[in-house]
């Protein structure tokens, strides 16, 4: 059953990546996504990476994906009048179409990942599945143990950054305005 959920889960992530790569419609393509996303978090809840399909929930869908729905909904340009149609879909429209060299990258990286995973004996494999249990408990005792100080320096330096966004996002005021002298 577990071969076969990760098989679905497998054409399910594979099918929504080529479906985003396929489709010209900018808003369909991150709707694809978002299949392709949910796809990876099953696979990391299969493979007994909660944690990590949480976060990829989180973060992936529920911010970088929502993000980007927003911005192609918000940045429709409008063309003239006389062309204009509510059916038309957003469309990506490049003009370089060169699947020979995607080809020629693309194959030798394939044949390489698949004759790496083919070969390579992944031992953790042939041990007999221990009883399921949750990440998230060792990842947070290993955070607030071990791994304190780079956590800690890792929430100033996003904390800075947060600080300094917000800074450079800030309006500016006029300099002649400043002190009263309004002409």
């Amino acid at each position: 059953m577990a071969l076969l959920a990760f098989y679905g889960f497998a054409a399910l992530t594979i099918g929504g990546a080529i479906a985003m790569l396929l489709t010209r419609n900018v808003l369909y393509a991150a709707f694809f996504l978002l299949l392709t996303l949910l796809g990876v978090a099953a696979l990391f809840v299969l493979a007994g990476a909660d944690f990590l399909a949480i976060a990829q929930i989180m973060i992936y869908v529920g911010g970088v994906l929502v993000l980007v729905i927003f911005g192609v909904m918000l940045t429709h340009k409008r063309e003239p009048q006389a062309a204009t149609d509510s059916q038309q879909p957003n469309r990506i429209l490049t003009l370089n179409r060169n699947w020979v060299g995607v080809l020629l990258v693309a194959m030798p990286l394939f044949l390489a990942l698949y004759t790496l995973l083919t070969r390579t004996n992944f031992a953790i494999m042939n041990q007999p599945s221990p009883v399921w249990r949750t990440t998230v408990d060792t990842i947070g005792k290993q955070l607030m143990t071990e791994y304190i100080v780079p956590f800690e320096l890792v929430g100033i330096l996003l904390l800075a950054a947060l600080v300094g966004a917000t800074y450079l996002a800030s309006p500016r005021s006029n300099p002649s305005t400043k002190h009263g002298n309004r002409t």
